[in-house]
Formats: C-alpha cells, structure tokens, sequence
C-alpha cells in the first residue's frame, strides 16, 4: 500500500471533498480509469465477479478470487484502490486475513458488509439476511485492529435498510462508527430525504452508491457535496456502458456478417495498444532485440 496516497484520501474525505470513485472491474477498465485524475478507484465486487467468473455476485467468488483481483489492478495502475471485501469471506479470523491479504495486495482500503455470508449484490432481490450486531461490529473491530497502518480505510456497509428499516439501518452505521469504521455506508437509500439523514446522523465521512438503475436516486457532484457525502462509488457505470457497446456491436456483426458501416464508438485501436503496453514492447525490443 502506497501510505502518501492512503494519507492523502483519508484527509479528502475527512474534510468532505466528494471523491468521485469509478467502478472499475477488470484490467482493461482498470487501465483506463487510471488515465484520469480521479483521487480513488472502486474495485465494484459485481463487476469483478462477473467479469471474472462470467456469474453474479451472489457470494460465488472466494477471497483468492478476489484479492487476486486486487494485486492484478493495483499492480497496473498508480491510483489508489478501495475494494469490495464483501463479508470478509467468513467469521473474525477470515476478516483479519482479508484485511492483511488486501493490504499487502495494495489496496488503500476495503469494504465490508453485514450480510450473512455468503452474500448478494445490495441492489437486487432476495439480498441475504444481516448478521447480529454484535458479530457485525467484532467484525469491524477486527478488521480496524488487523490493519497494519491506520491510513488503511474500513468501509462499513450496512444491507439493513431493505428489510429491517431506515432506523435500524442508522443504528447499525453508528454502531460500525463507534467499532472504528473509517467511512460510513448505508446501502439502498430511496429518496432524497432519508440520503440528507444519513449524513446529518453522523460526523464520520458518508459513502453513496450511485449505482445506475438501483434503488437509490442518482444526483450530481453538486447535490451529492450539499447533501455532505465525502464519497460517491458509481459502480455499474463503467460495467453497463460496456456491456450495451459490445451487445450493440456482436448483434451489428450477426445482423451483417462485418464490422463495415457500424456506428458503435470505438476506442483509437492505436492508441488502445499503447495504453495496453504495445509502445513498451516496440520500445524494448528496439533496444534489446538481436539483429
């Protein structure tokens, strides 16, 4: 873990700055998101179990999925990553090893939930049920505890909200802020009313999924930092814009058996393969290749 880049998020969110985090899933989106001044990446768990295992987030990925993940993105790119730990894999001691497995992955922090494991995805249906509370809050405590620098960030993220309420939502987010959370999410808020209590209820910083086509109203930069949220994670942008540019052009490629004539934006292929490395290797064998 890069402690400079930690250090520099954590003072951003502390003073409530609104980092914008891109929802990033497998190397090529990694490698694109990092050519931007973005101050954090997300690394979204649906989209990187998708990607990977081609299967939904239903707690299908192990933590070896997942942190192997973690060390393929942060090995190619130079902006900090925050990453879905969804429970922590298992009970307290899988928690201890997630968060020293992600730490030496290079991630700057990680994010746990308090679904039973193994979980689903927060925005769609038949979610897991929720763990005591007690179990929730050693878990966070654990994972405070197991970091080896305090500059590693704990998300906590609460599911309460969908089955249990609003209130019981909030009393589980104060309860993970008084277990040592770093950063506070409360998953599945649906109006603009309940997002403006969330961030009245707490001093610590507030993270916002602005997840397109979930149940949580998507706002601008603007109305987001007025609300007072300290980050907003857009995890399914990056997934979804992708996935109906490849629908858009495999069903042109069926329907005309060319790629002739397709009006599908597209990627400079030049300027692609230099972002993959192509100019590294043109370079190096320039330099090292025998005659």
């Amino acid at each position: 873990m890069n402690i400079k880049n930690a250090q520099t998020v954590k003072q951003k969110l502390l003073n409530k700055e609104l980092l914008s985090m891109p929802g990033i899933f497998d190397m090529i989106s990694a490698k694109i998101a990092d050519q931007f001044d973005f101050d954090c990446l997300y690394m979204t768990g649906y989209g990187a179990v998708s990607s990977l295992l081609g299967l939904p987030d239903a707690g299908l990925a192990t933590y070896t999925d997942m942190v192997g993940r973690v060390k393929q993105i942060t090995t190619i790119t130079n902006t900090p990553l925050i990453a879905d730990a969804d429970t922590g894999y298992g009970g307290l001691l899988n928690v201890e090893h997630t968060v020293r497995g992600y730490e030496d992955a290079g991630a700057i922090g990680l994010q746990l939930e308090d679904q039973e494991f193994p979980k689903k995805c927060g925005h769609v249906d038949a979610k897991r049920p929720i763990i005591d509370l007690d179990d929730a809050v050693n878990k966070i405590k654990v994972a405070a505890a197991s970091r080896s620098t305090d500059d590693f960030l704990i998300v906590a993220r609460t599911d309460a909200y969908s089955d249990y309420g609003f209130k019981e939502a909030l009393r589980r987010a104060s309860a993970y802020d008084k277990a040592g959370a770093d950063i506070l999410f409360i998953e599945g808020p649906e109006s603009i009313d309940e997002m403006k209590e969330i961030t009245r209820s707490f001093d610590k910083p507030i993270l916002v999924n602005m997840a397109d086509g979930g149940r949580t109203p998507i706002l601008s930069a603007s109305e987001l930092q007025e609300i007072g949220f300290a980050a907003a994670i857009f995890p399914a942008t990056g997934f979804l814009a992708a996935g109906e540019a490849l629908r858009q052009s495999y069903q042109y490629l069926f329907e005309n058996k060319t790629s002739k004539g397709i009006d599908v934006p597209m990627h400079d292929f030049k300027e692609f393969s230099n972002l993959m490395g192509f100019d590294h290797v043109a370079e190096f064998e320039k330099k090292w290749a025998s005659d």
